[in-house]
């Protein structure tokens, strides 16, 4: 059961991150977005967003072979190397540590991004971060039925 309803209680905050939401999607490839989400979403536990994101994954011709492989991604055959880099990425600026995003996977993401899409994705790392934090904190639920 939700604990609080964070659109009524606070819609200027979620708003504002729905600014972030609007710029990425503008400005971040939509399968390699789609991947971001959905695997920032599985490494924090958010049933919700997992559920949201695999959806429209699925509805903009995503593969459910692929989507289900994000789970496992560095065994799975089925992604390029900027999916790879992108998925490193998500990986480390989520479990983001002590020591912040290791050399290897930003050197990684790097040789196969531009300045500007680096930029980009890493905005969208941290925006289904803060999506998935609301969403965890406050228990949303997917929907019963879509």
């Amino acid at each position: 059961m939700s604990r609080i309803d964070m659109a009524a209680v606070a819609p200027q905050a979620l708003q504002a991150v729905l600014g972030l939401e609007k710029y990425v999607r503008a400005n971040v490839e939509h399968t390699v977005l789609e991947l971001v989400k959905m695997r920032a979403s599985m490494l924090n536990g958010c049933a919700y967003c997992v559920d949201l994101h695999s959806r429209d994954a699925l509805a903009a011709g995503e593969s459910s072979r692929r989507l289900f492989a994000v789970a496992a991604w560095r065994e799975a055959p089925f992604f390029d190397e900027r999916e790879r880099a992108a998925l490193a990425l998500t990986d480390a600026v989520t479990r983001l540590g002590e020591h912040g995003v290791p050399d290897d996977v930003w050197d990684a993401a790097v040789k196969v991004w531009s300045e500007k899409e680096l930029a980009d994705l890493v905005v969208a790392i941290a925006t289904i971060n803060v999506w998935n934090r609301v969403a965890v904190t406050s228990r949303k639920q997917p929907p019963a039925q879509v």
